[in-house]
């Protein structure tokens, strides 16, 4: 029988490619749906609109023509120009479209509605600014009121977080930019910094050409809906810089090579300052190193997150103490009492409108990158089969959204992230679209279109909570 040739090959992965973003939207709809009967039938999701955290609202908006000009910009211009550009004005450019997305987004509220006030609800970091007196001090006795129902506890999301994440607050009110507004002029700009970080992870592990492709599409990032309103933004740009000056470290070598793998992983370890769930950046990092092969700049940047944990610990707060501790709180509130039958399949659906659709071809790609064709032989190490799937898991485009596949299904299947997630695991899902150069090139504007479509939509049929 003759062998199928080059075109019909390519033709029967597209349609896969089809296929299996079609399942993941079909998996957001069956959430909707089953999220919608379980609230009817009284089971404590607490979320209106399972499996997103909002409410119905059919609206447009100031930014409602900002954001279609911006998404018809990236899909038409951004390819050819990510291919062409010289790369630091392509970085600069990809900061400023990231920055454009997130911003004319949030409008489609008002920069009132759409912003300042997500990050000023009573729950959120801001109401619990003022009572900062001396940052010493709270850092010492912040581990004593993580836990609910006492006079002083902390709300809820100081509470489930380190208290680096406070801080941070706490620091640009000390310097004059406090308040909401301010808040969020610094989650915008640190959660568009995912979309430069990438690239230049990818490019330090040596592949230009797949930092390129992807440019486009971490721009018009559907999770950018959170990104400007949420802390986690500010989350996902720390670490995703963090994973960007280790890789840099990695590739290069030398005296800079060591200054940036130590300040690669000191942002590292203050994100685990930031939120718990930042520990799972660590397959992250061990996919630099697995990419080049290179050890050392690995152990320099674990240096580096050591001195941050021990500089909280000698300021009074021990890390691991305050871990536990927020386990409890954790089901001390309703998370002890939303379904993880639900929520471990549920969560998935999330991801799907904050990685976007496109997410879904990339991982079936990555996952045929990494799996043998057939058996390897008795000798695995000798196996030249086995030999090609490491090579191929080696190649920085499938090495991260493998990464990040890891981190999202511990995190999953830890029970410890039951709803929410289209925020909380924004520092994780903006790297599966590292590996958008897996896809066609010939047929990436129209996964571009998929991808401003989710956020689109999202943003005008629900009001989010963040």
């Amino acid at each position: 029988m003759q062998e199928a040739g080059p075109t019909v090959r390519a033709g029967r992965h597209l349609d896969a490619d089809v296929a299996v973003a079609g399942a993941a939207l079909a998996l957001v709809a069956v959430a909707f749906v089953v999220g919608w009967w379980l609230n009817r039938a009284g089971v404590p999701l607490y979320a209106g609109t399972a499996p997103i955290f909002a409410r119905w609202g059919v609206r447009v908006g100031p930014g409602t023509p900002l954001a279609l000009l911006v998404a018809a910009a990236v899909v038409q211009y951004g390819p050819p120009l990510a291919a062409r550009l010289p790369w630091r004005r392509l970085l600069a450019g990809t900061y400023a479209g990231a920055v454009g997305w997130i911003v004319s987004l949030a409008l489609i509220d008002g920069w009132h509605d759409g912003l300042a006030t997500k990050l000023d609800q009573e729950q959120e970091y801001l109401p619990e600014v003022a009572g900062v007196t001396d940052i010493p001090a709270t850092v010492r006795g912040f581990a004593a009121r993580i836990i609910d129902f006492q006079p002083d506890s902390w709300n809820t999301h100081v509470a489930g977080h380190p208290p680096g994440a406070l801080l941070v607050f706490v620091w640009l009110h000390r310097i004059g930019l406090g308040g909401a507004d301010w808040a969020a002029v610094v989650c915008v700009a640190a959660g568009a910094l995912t979309a430069v970080a990438v690239p230049v992870t990818l490019r330090a592990l040596g592949d230009e050409a797949a930092a390129r492709a992807a440019a486009p599409f971490l721009v018009l990032f559907p999770g950018a809906v959170w990104l400007g309103v949420s802390a986690d933004a500010i989350f996902a740009g720390v670490t995703a810089t963090g994973i960007a000056l280790l890789a840099l470290g990695a590739a290069r070598g030398g005296g800079a090579g060591t200054i940036a793998a130590l300040a690669g992983g000191a942002l590292l370890g203050f994100g685990l300052f930031l939120s718990y769930g930042m520990t799972l950046t660590a397959p992250l990092a061990l996919a630099t190193a697995l990419v080049l092969g290179r050890i050392r700049p690995l152990l320099i940047g674990a240096a580096g997150t050591l001195t941050v944990v021990a500089v909280f610990a000698v300021a009074g707060f021990w890390w691991y103490d305050g871990y536990h501790l927020v386990v409890d709180r954790y089901y001390q509130g309703i998370a002890h009492e939303r379904p993880y039958a639900y929520w471990v399949w549920a969560n998935l659906a999330c991801l799907v409108l904050a990685a976007g659709p496109a997410a879904a071809p990339v991982l079936r790609r990555v996952l045929l990158a990494v799996r043998p064709a057939r058996p390897p032989r008795q000798d695995p190490v000798a196996s030249p089969r086995l030999q090609r799937v490491v090579a191929r898991a080696r190649a920085a485009p499938v090495a991260l959204p493998l990464a990040a596949g890891i981190a999202i299904t511990a995190a999953d299947l830890s029970g410890l992230s039951k709803a929410e997630v289209e925020r909380i695991w924004l520092p994780f899902s903006v790297w599966l679209l590292a590996g958008a150069a897996l896809l066609p090139g010939g047929h990436r504007r129209r996964w571009l279109i998929a991808q401003a479509v989710t956020a689109l939509t999202v943003n005008h049929l629900l009001l989010t909570v963040w």
